[in-house]
């Protein structure tokens, strides 16, 4: 049993879980702030226009009364979230693939001198210990390496230091 826990508390934590509990606690308070500006403001300016409020628009059928008004209150709201989410997350959004697929997005900011030194340092290292084959691609500081060629043993694992409980240390969060 402790070990259900302990995977609901690895689960709680991690980082998208609480960024969806944040969104929906978000929304929420957005779809209050909509439905107030919807029946305080919004319904009435409509109302003044066909002469009367939305909430007292309703018929009778065998005793049983429906209000419509409260339906047409209710769209109206829906109308303002969706136009007010399309303008505010999904037209920028289009605009910047766009832009990315056009290849308008800034190009990313150059290295500076230290991280250089250290992208440097990194590829040298891991030439030194992987075969020649340095950075990305097998991009050495130099040119290409030689790599392993074919049938050649498989690099052995990384070695780390060991963690507080003896298992190599965690990289999440970086």
């Amino acid at each position: 049993m402790p070990g259900v826990f302990k995977e609901f508390r690895e689960f709680i934590s991690r980082g998208n879980v609480v960024e969806l509990a944040v969104a929906v606690v978000i929304g929420a308070a957005f779809t209050r702030v909509v439905n107030a500006v919807v029946a305080g403001f919004i319904t009435p300016l409509i109302g003044m226009i066909g002469g009367s409020s939305f909430k007292d628009l309703t018929f009778t059928i065998h005793k049983s009364p429906f209000t419509y008004g409260l339906v047409i209150d209710a769209v109206i709201a829906f109308v303002v979230v969706a136009v007010v989410v399309f303008f505010l997350v999904v037209k920028p959004i289009n605009i910047m693939n766009e832009r990315r697929r056009r290849g308008v997005e800034p190009a990313p900011e150059e290295l500076s001198d230290e991280a250089a030194l250290l992208t440097e340092i990194r590829n040298l290292l891991a030439a030194q210990a992987g075969g020649g084959r340095g950075g990305p691609g097998g991009q050495g500081p130099y040119g290409p390496g030689p790599g392993p060629g074919p049938g050649a043993p498989p690099a052995p694992p990384q070695s780390y230091p060991p963690g507080p409980t003896g298992a190599p240390p965690s990289t999440r969060g970086w």
